[in-house]
């Protein structure tokens, strides 16, 4: 296993690189202004559920395969890309209600849990971490490859839900007003869209030099 010195400096890489706001957090974001505190939380588990799935698929050798295809990871990237504009397209579209409607249109628990699932096992940030972030730290002399990488990737899955849950408290914390207003609310519907439909633009060329390179 890493000794603790690597593991350290694996966990202050980590928190650099998971307080960057990524397609997971604008996702935890957006749910927690628009239904609270609760929906932040379930989505930040929905999220994380996504993580576990990237730490088993590199712990099996998927992420090895992606490596080695740049047809395999641009699938990866396009996929995750075409997700968030959907989410945009669909932020853009949604009808405002009159001012005197006090509350969003809102999601299940269910379905927000496994949206969270989604926008993260698609989400290229992700995906490059686990290809070409997290091998840095693994020690074929200290042992067994997939061990240490599934040790890893759960200290990144514990490390995420703890900045992503102060994402989510601090974002409903804000977002009372916000709430109270059809006119605000469309707002951020606004807002939102366009962030979203920029980031599913930025998510389909990012890490296109690392495909390249495979």
């Amino acid at each position: 296993m890493p000794d603790l010195t690597t593991l350290a400096l694996f966990a202050a890489a980590t928190l650099a690189l998971l307080l960057v706001p990524g397609p997971a957090v604008l996702y935890i974001v957006t749910r927690s202004v628009a239904q609270g505190r609760s929906a932040g939380l379930v989505s930040v588990l929905g999220i994380h559920l996504g993580s576990l799935v990237h730490v088993a698929a590199a712990a099996l050798g998927v992420s090895a395969l992606l490596a080695a295809s740049a047809t395999a990871f641009a699938m990866v990237r396009y996929l995750g890309a075409a997700y968030l504009v959907w989410l945009g397209i669909r932020k853009l579209m949604a009808r405002p209600d009159g001012d005197e409607a006090a509350e969003p249109l809102t999601a299940t628990g269910t379905r927000i849990f496994w949206e969270g699932f989604v926008v993260n096992v698609l989400n290229p940030k992700t995906a490059i971490f686990f290809l070409a972030f997290l091998p840095q730290f693994v020690d074929p002399a200290a042992g067994p490859i997939a061990p240490q990488i599934v040790l890893l990737g759960l200290i990144w899955t514990v490390l995420g839900m703890t900045s992503d849950g102060a994402f989510a408290l601090l974002s409903s914390a804000m977002a009372g007003r916000l709430r109270r207003s059809a006119r605000a609310r469309r707002r951020l519907d606004v807002t939102s869209g366009m962030v979203y439909l920029g980031l599913g633009a930025v998510a389909a060329f990012t890490g296109e030099s690392a495909a390249a390179k495979a």
